[in-house]
């Protein structure tokens, strides 16, 4: 390897946290050549781990080092969520489902490329495109390792659970993560109720919040949240809930 390329490796590898998936067309984009990319590979000083993508030789890399290089290579949405989110923040009582799946949401207009969805992280991926909360609303920075990502903050967390709800999350479930949230930021709290397109999600949200009696719903400005008209049922044959005029889960309305 001749003194420009090696010089060029070492800036890249001094720039570029360890732990990291890097896209080739990032890569390219900051003067790295696909042919420059082939030789790094063939001196093995990265592997490819899949179409377009990269890793340091030997550097153990998880899903959350793919994630860094879609957030901040690729420029997508895509950020752990729901109870993956709850659970790093050690705000979820089911820590161990954390070690076998990861719970992610993205915007409607994000494409996952290839290599993340078929490379294997060692656990499973379910990713939910949407977009019934702005992409960049309520989301906070997570350490790892040596880098950050952005993930939900607990306030969107819940609400990207109870949109998944009932059919992939029990609403039960979710309201025994909400009895733990009890110094949630209205501020927040409010920013995204405003936000959500959801009618769903705010109502139950709310209905949530209200059971566990938690403070910080006193400070919520609900007239500027638009929850809809009319009756919504969220489960069949349910018990009605006249201030929000849902019908939730019967072990839901009795559960103490």
């Amino acid at each position: 390897m001749n003194t420009v390329r090696k010089a060029k490796l070492n800036t890249l590898l001094s720039s570029q946290p360890a732990g990291i998936v890097l896209t080739s067309s990032w890569l390219a984009g900051q003067g790295y050549s696909l042919e420059l990319q082939k030789q790094y590979r063939k001196s093995q000083w990265f592997d490819s781990i899949g179409t377009g993508a990269l890793v340091r030789h030997g550097d153990p890399v998880d899903y959350l080092g793919g994630v860094y290089a879609l957030q901040t290579q690729l420029g997508l949405t895509v950020h752990p969520a729901g109870k993956t989110a709850l659970s790093m923040q050690g705000k979820s009582h089911y820590l161990e489902l954390s070690a076998k799946k990861a719970q992610l949401f993205g915007g409607v207009d994000d494409a996952l490329p290839l290599w993340f969805k078929k490379h294997d992280w060692g656990l499973s991926l379910d990713c939910k495109l949407s977009s019934f909360l702005p992409p960049e609303l309520g989301l906070v920075e997570y350490a790892h390792k040596s880098f950050k990502v952005k993930i939900s903050s607990p306030a969107r967390a819940v609400m990207e659970c109870l949109y998944l709800a009932p059919k992939a999350q029990p609403i039960l479930e979710v309201f025994e993560l909400m009895e733990g949230l009890n110094n949630l930021r209205p501020a927040v709290v409010q920013a995204l109720l405003e936000g959500c397109n959801s009618v769903k999600v705010k109502r139950l949200f709310l209905y949530l919040a209200d059971k566990a009696g938690h403070d910080w719903m006193a400070y919520l400005k609900l007239d500027k949240v638009d929850l809809g008209s009319g009756k919504r049922a969220i489960v069949s044959d349910g018990v009605y809930v006249s201030k929000y005029q849902i019908t939730v889960p019967r072990e839901l309305e009795k559960h103490v």
